[in-house]
């Protein structure tokens, strides 16, 4: 199992990665108005009701070839998938998909501005498995990671971040510095935490395609689960 995580981790996102380095990668989140009579309050509890089944939170995706679906149909892509678990829930999101295979965390950053010109409730970042891929120091990771995540709650958007994991051949020292980036940051800025966005799925040959590198659609559905399960914690 731990051969097939090494294989999928070292492959996934960088089998699409590609591209010179994104500027800024270095070596490499009522009451009603005054004077409003307000209704009735059954008349009031059934409006309300009735906004809140309409109301729907845009969340913005921002990652690499995983929230793209690689090799996939849009649909079976996570972030599809995580609208379709929520309604279940009777939660409605609409999802703005800006995966991009290869983005590295310096990549997300440099168009994250863009992207917020669409104003997101929220950000689900997904970004940092390139950069651990192509050995980039985790401090720069980090500080990318950092900066995301502040200008995004500066353009009050809400943020969840989703951790990654690297194999253990790119070094013990490197591995526990790489894995402990994220929850430092969720602590440090008090921000909800996908402790590792592959549970379940990187590593199994039976949720990844032929090339042993992405999720299959049956490997995407369960990062689905395990996203919308943090993302309705957030939303509630």
């Amino acid at each position: 199992m731990r051969r097939a995580l090494t294989l999928c981790l070292l492959l996934t996102l960088a089998g699409c990665s590609g591209g010179p380095a994104t500027p800024g990668e270095t070596g490499g989140e009522s009451s009603p108005a005054l004077g409003v009579t307000p209704p009735p309050p059954a008349q009031g509890q059934a409006e309300i009701s009735h906004q809140q089944e309409e109301r729907s939170t845009t969340v913005l995706f921002l990652g690499d070839s995983l929230s793209a679906g690689f090799g996939l149909a849009s649909e079976e892509a996570f972030p599809a998938l995580v609208a379709k678990v929520l309604a279940e829930q009777r939660i409605a999101i609409q999802v703005i998909n800006a995966g991009v295979s290869g983005d590295t965390s310096a990549g997300g950053l440099a168009r994250l501005d863009w992207l917020l010109r669409q104003q997101p409730d929220v950000v689900v970042i997904e970004l940092g498995g390139n950069d651990g891929l192509r050995g980039l120091d985790t401090e720069v990771t980090e500080q990318n990671l950092r900066r995301i995540i502040l200008r995004s709650r500066a353009a009050g958007t809400q943020v969840l971040l989703a951790g990654m994991q690297m194999p253990p051949n790119y070094g013990v020292d490197y591995q526990r510095r790489f894995a402990a980036l994220y929850p430092k940051l969720a602590a440090e800025l008090a921000v909800p935490l996908i402790p590792f966005l592959l549970e379940g799925v990187g590593g199994d040959p039976a949720l990844n395609q032929p090339d042993g590198i992405h999720p299959t659609a049956a490997g995407q559905k369960i990062v689905a689960q395990t996203v919308a399960r943090h993302l309705a914690k957030l939303l509630q």
